[in-house]
C-alpha cells in the first residue's frame, strides 16, 4: 500500500490540492489561447476524460485579454503559464485565473516577483513555483556548473522562502527535466526539505509513445514513494492522451478508483478480428466514463473469457463473430460489427443499475 506524503492544502479555486485530497490530474490546452471557442472547447474535453484543472499560455496580452472569456466557459479552475512578462500574470489574475505558473529563474528579479505575489494574495490565486533544467537563475548555473539536482531544489527552495517571508503560502513546487533520474532525484530532494504540495512530471517527455513512457516511470516512481500532490503527463499529442496516461498511472498504482480500466490482450496469429483496432475505439468511447469497472478486449478463445474472467465485462474475438462475457461467463455471441455497440450498451446497463 502506497503512504504518500501529508503535504499542506492549498486552494487552486474550489480544488484542494495535497493532505489527505486525491491527486488531481493537470493538462494544458495545445490551441491558441486568444481563440476563444477552440481553447474552451478542448477545456471542456479535459473536463470530460477526468482532468480537473487545465492550464493555459498566456504568451501575450491578446492571450491575456481572451481569459475572461476562457474562464467563463470552463468547467474546471484555469492556471495561466506566465514567462518572462510579469504584467501577464496581473492581467491574468485580474481576468479570474485561479492559478498561475511562474518560473522564477525567468521573470526578473525579485521587485517583480513581489509585485505578483501581492496581486495572487489580493486576489486569492494559487502560484505553482515551476522550476525547469532549462530555465534555472544564472547564479545557480555558475554555482553548480550546470543544471543539476541540487539546483534545481535550491532554485524552488529559494522563491519559497521568499513567497513566505513576504506572507504567501498558497503555493506548490515542480522541479522538472528532460532527464527521468533527475526529475527523480530532484523530487525526493526537495520533499524532504518541504512540506508543500508538489506537482509532478517529466518536461519536454516527447511524442506520445516515448512520452508516455518516460513520464509513466518517473511519475510512476515518484507516486509510488508517496511523493507528488498533482500530475501532468507532458505529451507532444492530443492533450485527452495526457489524461488517459495520468489516469491510467494513477489506476495502476490503486491511488484512484474510478473511470474505466480496458485490458487488452498483445494479440498474435490466432487472432481473427481487428482486435487493435476494436480496442482503440473502446477506449475512446469510454474516455471520461466514471464508472469504476474493468473491462477486457480479447482475441481469441486462448485467452478470452477464461483468462479475462476477473475483468467485469469483456468481449472476445473470433471468425467474424464476438463474444461478450461477464466475469468470465458468456451471454452473447455477436457478429463481428455489432460488438462494440453491444458491450458498450451492456456497460451503459450496468453502471445505471449500480447508480440506483
Amino acid at each position: 500500500m502506497i503512504v504518500r506524503k501529508k503535504t499542506k492544502v492549498v486552494h487552486v479555486g474550489r480544488v484542494p490540492i495535497g493532505g489527505d485530497n486525491p491527486i488531481v490530474v493537470q493538462s494544458m490546452t495545445k490551441t491558441d489561447t486568444a481563440d476563444v471557442r477552440a481553447t474552451v472547447g478542448q477545456i471542456q474535453a479535459l473536463a470530460r476524460a477526468g482532468c480537473r484543472i487545465v492550464r493555459v499560455a498566456v504568451k501575450d496580452m491578446e492571450a491575456a485579454s481572451a481569459l475572461e472569456d476562457i474562464i467563463k466557459g470552463s468547467p474546471v479552475p484555469i492556471i495561466a503559464d506566465i514567462h518572462f512578462d510579469r504584467r501577464l500574470a496581473l492581467a491574468a489574475m485580474d481576468a479570474g485565473a485561479s492559478g498561475i505558473r511562474i518560473n522564477p529563474g525567468n521573470i526578473g528579479g525579485e521587485k517583480r516577483l513581489f509585485e505578483i505575489v501581492e496581486r495572487a494574495r489580493r486576489n486569492n490565486v494559487a502560484i505553482r513555483v515551476g522550476v525547469n533544467s532549462g530555465s534555472l537563475e544564472k547564479d545557480l548555473l555558475k554555482k553548480y556548473g550546470g543544471p543539476c539536482t541540487e539546483a534545481l531544489v535550491e532554485s524552488a527552495l529559494r522563491s519559497t522562502a521568499l513567497f513566505v517571508g513576504w506572507g504567501y503560502s498558497n503555493l506548490k513546487l515542480s522541479l522538472k527535466s528532460t532527464s527521468v533520474l533527475d526529475t527523480i532525484a530532484a523530487y525526493r530532494l526537495v520533499s524532504e526539505k518541504t512540506d508543500f504540495p508538489l506537482h509532478v512530471g517529466i518536461t519536454e517527455a516527447g511524442t506520445v509513445l516515448r512520452g508516455a513512457i518516460k513520464s509513466s516511470v518517473g511519475i510512476g516512481i515518484l507516486l509510488s514513494e508517496g511523493i507528488g500532490d498533482t500530475i501532468r503527463v507532458s505529451l507532444a499529442g492530443d492533450p485527452l492522451s495526457e489524461v488517459m496516461c495520468a489516469n491510467t498511472i494513477l489506476s495502476s498504482l490503486g491511488l484512484v478508483k474510478r473511470g474505466v480500466d480496458v485490458i487488452v490482450c498483445p494479440t498474435c496469429g490466432r487472432t481473427s478480428m481487428d482486435i487493435i483496432s476494436i480496442a482503440q475505439e473502446v477506449e475512446a468511447r469510454l474516455i471520461g466514463y466514471d464508472y469504476p469497472i474493468t473491462v477486457a478486449v480479447m482475441g481469441c478463445e486462448v485467452n478470452g473469457p477464461g483468462e479475462a474472467r476477473e475483468a467485469d465485462i469483456g468481449i472476445c474475438g473470433g471468425k467474424k463473430y464476438g463474444l461478450l462475457f461477464k466475469k468470465g461467463k458468456i451471454i452473447k455471441k455477436l457478429a463481428e460489427a455489432e460488438i462494440v455497440d453491444a458491450l458498450i450498451s451492456e456497460i451503459d446497463v450496468m453502471a445505471r443499475t449500480e447508480s440506483k
